[in-house]
C-alpha cells in the first residue's frame, strides 16, 4: 500500500505539469456583491501581498487583463449556464477556449479551467454533458497546444459522498457510479486534478453534535474526543483531513490507474450568519482560515496521502452581499466591499510576512471596540503617550477615513513602535491588539512599515474603514502563508 501510494505521488509529481510544486493557499474571488473593486484594484492587492494562487467563477475578460504578467496562477470556470452548450458542440468549446484562454496567455498564467461548479449535485439534469463538455475544452486545448500548460476538471462537492465517515468506508452515490467512473477516467489520461469542494462548517453543523467543534476548526482534541478511523486505525485531527481522505477512498473504488491528486477548490467558515446559525461567529471563521492555512503550508497530506499536499483554496475573497440564501452565505468573505477586513489573518499567501521581521508586528484598534474608548486610548496615545498625530489631522494622508477606529490605530501604532523597545505595550485598555499584517495604505505609511504604496490602492488592513466611494481597497492580509457554498444554481 505505502508503495503504491509513492507511485502515485511520483506520477502527480512528473505527469501533472501546471500543479505547483510544494503546498499553496490561493484564494475564490467571487463577484455577486454591490460594490466590487475594479480589476485593477483586486490585482493591486494580489501582488502586493504576493498571492500566487486565485480562482475566478467565471472567466472575467477584465479581470484576466489586468493579471497579464502578474505571474499568478490563474483557474478560469466555465460558469454551470455555459455547460450545455459547450457539452453539445466542439465549435462552442473551441471559441471559449479562444475567446477566454488563448486570448491571454501566456501574459495571464491561466493553468487550470473548472467546469461547472458542483454540476451533479446542483444541476444533476446537466450530468450527461459535463465530462463531453471537459472532452471538448480539452480538445480546443490540444487544437492550441495548451493542454500541456492547462487543465480541465470539474468541482465537486462533498454531497456526493454520503457517508464521509469513517473515511476508509466512503463511497460516492452509487447513483452516479457511471458519471464518476468515466470523469476520473478523464483526469486520470489528461493528468488533471480532482477538484474538491469541501466544508468542515457544513460537516459539523450537519452532524448535530456528534463531532465537536474543536475537529471543525483544527484545534487540539483531548484524548478522549480523539478521531479514529476503525478499520484504518489513522487519528484525524481535523474534519478537513477526514474530508480529503474520504475522497481518496471514494475515487479508489474506480481508479486503478494511479492516485488522482486532490485540490480543494473550496473551504471556509462564515463569519455571520442567521438566527439558527449560531456557529458561524468571527471568532470561528477567523480560527478555522488561520488554522486551516497553517495545515496546509506544512506540505503534508491527509493520512492515507501524506506526501500528495492538500492544495486548497479559500473561500472567499469578498463577502458577496447580494447572494440569495441564508446569512451565512453572503458572509465568508476576508473582506467587506469597501476593502475593511473582517477578521486579521496574521500570515500572507506565499507564507511570508508582510511586515519587517523586526518590527514585532503593528498594533491597531480592535475592530468593534467601544467607541468612547476608543478615543480615551487616541487621547492618551497622542498626548502622554507622545505618539506623532500628525498624519491624522486634517488634510494630512491618514486623515481619511475620518473615523475613531482608524485614527486610534495609527496613534497606538505609532506609540507602539516607539516604546515597545522600553516596555510600551499594545493594549490601551483592551481596545488595542497586534497584527503582523503591515496597516498602511495609499501615501498614510504606518510607523514600522518598510512598504511602499502600491499605486495608492492598498488601505487599512485591519480596523479602518474606507470612506464611501473611496478607490483604496483594503490590503488582503490573507493570504496566508489561502465559493462561496458557491453553486451557480442556475437551470438550463
Amino acid at each position: 500500500m505505502r508503495l503504491q501510494m509513492m507511485l502515485g505521488y511520483v506520477m502527480f509529481m512528473f505527469g501533472s505539469l501546471s500543479v505547483a510544486l510544494g503546498a499553496f493557499v490561493g484564494i475564490n474571488i467571487g463577484t455577486d456583491l454591490s460594490n466590487l473593486p475594479s480589476p485593477e484594484e483586486v490585482v493591486a492587492i494580489l501582488r502586493s501581498h504576493q498571492i500566487t494562487h486565485i480562482r475566478l467563477f467565471d472567466s472575467d475578460n477584465h479581470l484576466l487583463s489586468a493579471l497579464s504578467d502578474t505571474g499568478i496562477e490563474v483557474m478560469v470556470s466555465v460558469t454551470n449556464n455555459e455547460v450545455l452548450r459547450i457539452g453539445q458542440s466542439p465549435a462552442a468549446a473551441a471559441s471559449w477556449i479562444n475567446k477566454n484562454v488563448a486570448a491571454f496567455v501566456p501574459s495571464t498564467n491561466i493553468t487550470a479551467i473548472a467546469v461547472g461548479s458542483e454540476v451533479l449535485s446542483t444541476i444533476p439534469n446537466a450530468a450527461p454533458v459535463l465530462l463531453p463538455a471537459m472532452n471538448n475544452l480539452h480538445k480546443a486545448l490540444v487544437s492550441s497546444n495548451l493542454n500541456y500548460q492547462i487543465q480541465v476538471s470539474t468541482p465537486f462537492s462533498m454531497d456526493m459522498i454520503p457517508r464521509p465517515f469513517p473515511p476508509s468506508a466512503a463511497t460516492f452515490n452509487t447513483s452516479w457510479d457511471s458519471t464518476i467512473s468515466d470523469i476520473l477516467r478523464f483526469l486520470s489520461t489528461t493528468k488533471s486534478v480532482f477538484m474538491l469542494n469541501a466544508y468542515p462548517y457544513y460537516g459539523y453543523v450537519q452532524s448535530n453534535g456528534i463531532f465537536p467543534i474543536e475537529y471543525a476548526l483544527f484545534k487540539s482534541l483531548s484524548p478522549v474526543k480523539q478521531i479514529v478511523d476503525p478499520n484504518t486505525l489513522f487519528h484525524y485531527d481535523s474534519m478537513f483531513d477526514a474530508m480529503v481522505d474520504a475522497t481518496y477512498n471514494a475515487m479508489s473504488a474506480y481508479n486503478s490507474s494511479g492516485i488522482i491528486p486532490i485540490v480543494v477548490t473550496e473551504t471556509g467558515w462564515p463569519w455571520a450568519g442567521g438566527g439558527n446559525e449560531r456557529d458561524a461567529t468571527v471568532e470561528n471563521a477567523e480560527i478555522f482560515n488561520n488554522n486551516l492555512i497553517k495545515r496546509v503550508l506544512n506540505g503534508s497530506g491527509p493520512p492515507s496521502q501524506p506526501m500528495i499536499p492538500m492544495n486548497t483554496y479559500i473561500y472567499e475573497l469578498f463577502n458577496e452581499d447580494n447572494k440569495r440564501g441564508p446569512e451565512s452565505e453572503k458572509s465568508y468573505g476576508v473582506y467587506f466591499s469597501n476593502g475593511s477586513s473582517v477578521y486579521a489573518l496574521g500570515l500572507d499567501i506565499s507564507g511570508g510576512m508582510t511586515v519587517n521581521a523586526s518590527s514585532g508586528g503593528f498594533c491597531v484598534a480592535r475592530k468593534g471596540a467601544d467607541v468612547s474608548s476608543l478615543e480615551d486610548g487616541l487621547n492618551w496615545a497622542c498626548g502622554p503617550g507622545q505618539a506623532n498625530c500628525s498624519a491624522i489631522q486634517a488634510g494630512q494622508p491618514c486623515y481619511m477615513p475620518d473615523t475613531v477606529e482608524n485614527h486610534a490605530s495609527f496613534a497606538y501604532n505609532d506609540y507602539y513602535q516607539r516604546m515597545r523597545s522600553v516596555g510600551g505595550t499594545c493594549d490601551f485598555s483592551g481596545t488595542a491588539v497586534t497584527t503582523m499584517v503591515d496597516p498602511s495604505y495609499g501615501s498614510c505609511i504606518f510607523t514600522g512599515s518598510t512598504n511602499s504604496s502600491i499605486g495608492g490602492l492598498v488601505p487599512p488592513a485591519f480596523g479602518p474603514v474606507g470612506p464611501p466611494g473611496a478607490t483604496d481597497i483594503q490590503a488582503l492580509s490573507v493570504l496566508m502563508q489561502s465559493v462561496e457554498y458557491d453553486e451557480i444554481q442556475q437551470e438550463f
